[in-house]
Parts: C-alpha cells; structure tokens; sequence
C-alpha cells in the first residue's frame, strides 16, 4: 500500500511542475486523494458492498470535488491535476499512466448496464473540460484537447480537438489498433 502511494506521489511529482515537494503532494493534491479514496471505495463494490462504496465516494466528491463512481476501473499512476468538477462514470475503465485535468468527464450514453461508459487506454492525455461520451475507447498515447467532445473511438497516438472532436495530429508511426484490452486494469 505504502509503495503505491508513494508511486503515486512520484507521479504526481514528475508531472507537475507546480509540485514544490513530495510532502505537499501528499497533503494537498486532491486529484490524488479522490484516487486514493476510489481504491477503498471500488474495493467495497467489489465485494459487493454496493451502499458503502457509495458513502465513501459521495464522501470523496464532498472533500475533494472529483465524482468517480465506486464501479469505475482506475489503472495504475492515474494523475487527476486540478480535479474539481471531474466525473468518472460508472463502467469507465482507466489505463495506466492517464494523466486528466479538471473538468474531464468520462459519462455514459445508454441505459447498458454492462459498459456505456468510455475506455481510456495507457499513457493518455485529457485536456481540462473535455468529455468523453458512451462506450467508446481512446487508444493508447492519445490527447485529447481542452473542451474537446469526444463522441468516437480515438486512434492511438492521435490528438483530437473540438466539437465534435477531430484529429489534428496523427502518430508518425502506426500504434496499432485502437483495442487496449490487454492494458486495462482487472
């Protein structure tokens, strides 16, 4: 347990130029501890404890701003910065290495109880306020802009803006296909 906080102050650390010290991440980073309070919180609905996994995220949302549904799947080193106003729906699913700013959110598009929510491959960016809607999948190394609305799959390596979002910068080399199955988290 120690090791992962720690890894994840390290993240948080490398990606942040803001970050003064390993110490103030640790106390004040709420993106971070939205995270940290999720893994206690998904842990409950796993176990089927459905109502206190529910409590312990309404209680992370009041403390730290950032709503990430206790049935949303968080990879490893997952960097909310600034989180305020972020959502992460119920069957979102979060690679490693994600890095999101405030305002992202993951939210669903149909009443499918089994996946209505986007997948987000390893090594992704997401620009502040932007929205990804519906089971869609963002492939790995991909950026996506600030406000950008997201309604269709995003090729790896590919940076897509706007509304509707497009691509403006594809990868130089081909990333393969826009599947992460075998980089999503259990």
């Amino acid at each position: 347990m120690f090791d992962r906080l720690k890894t994840d102050v390290r993240t948080a650390t490398e990606n942040d130029p803001a970050a003064t010290s390993p110490l103030a991440v640790l106390l004040t980073y709420s993106g971070l501890h939205a995270v940290w309070i999720h893994r206690v919180a998904h842990a409950a609905w796993n176990r089927g404890h459905t109502l206190t996994a529910r409590l312990i995220a309404h209680f992370a949302r009041f403390a730290t701003g950032v709503e990430i549904h206790p049935g949303a799947t968080l990879g490893d080193r997952v960097f909310i910065d600034h989180g305020m106003g972020t959502v992460i729906g119920e069957t979102s699913v979060v690679g490693d290495d994600v890095q999101m700013y405030h305002g992202v959110t993951l939210g669903g598009k149909s009443s499918n109880p089994e996946k209505r929510h986007p997948t987000v491959c390893d090594g992704v960016t997401l620009g502040a306020d932007s929205t990804l809607i519906g089971d869609i999948t963002v492939g790995t190394e991909a950026t996506i802009g600030a406000g950008a609305v997201v309604v269709d799959d995003v090729a790896p390596g590919t940076t897509v803006v706007g509304v509707p979002a497009e691509p403006v910068d594809e990868p130089d080399e081909d990333l393969g296909d826009v599947s992460c199955d075998d980089a999503i988290p259990a």
